[in-house]
């Protein structure tokens, strides 16, 4: 019997073995595989992360060559810009100037219906020539220049005016 204990228990020695080796064989072929899956799911992810910077990279690039393009719109435009102002400042200096030397003089037609009668014709042509003239009367040095300082101040204006509508119109078409 004491044959049969031992047969026993070294068939149930053998057989835990077994059971254990299975075991074991069993947990290593399925870590194995989790960690395949593991590793190609890393993979994918790398991939994904990869075409996103792309992506990203590929984007930036576009909005540094509208941004590129757009400051070299406005330095144009602010060259432009510039230049007309400066031509306009010189042709209101040379008005001035005109002006300051009785070179020119600035006149003003006056209102003569009343005069003649209401109908805005008068009842002879002046002595120096065919056309009707009409009065007109000088206006002093000082007042003409406050005026050309004045028009000056308001074609600045519509300058500055319009150098910003093109700006505007120009980010407004970029985005």
């Amino acid at each position: 019997m004491k044959l049969d204990a031992v047969k026993w228990s070294g068939a149930l020695v053998l057989m835990l073995c077994l059971m254990a080796g299975s075991a074991w064989a069993a947990w290593e072929w399925q870590a194995n595989t989790y960690g395949q899956q593991l590793a190609a799911k890393e993979a994918d992810q790398q991939t994904e992360r990869t075409n996103l910077a792309n992506a990203n990279s590929a984007q930036i690039l576009a909005e540094q060559g509208k941004r590129f393009a757009l400051e070299q719109w406005l330095a144009a435009s602010d060259q432009a810009h510039y230049r007309v102002l400066t031509d306009e400042k010189t042709k209101q200096e040379r008005l001035r100037d005109r002006l300051a030397t009785a070179d020119l003089r600035l006149s003003v037609l006056l209102d003569t219906t009343a005069a003649t009668g209401g109908d805005g014709m008068p009842a002879t042509t002046s002595p120096g020539g065919v056309v009707y003239g009409t009065a007109r009367a000088q206006l002093d040095r000082a007042h003409a220049q406050r005026i050309i300082g004045i028009t000056g101040d308001g074609d600045q204006g519509l300058i500055a005016l319009k150098a910003c509508q093109a700006y505007a119109k120009e980010v407004s078409r970029t985005k």
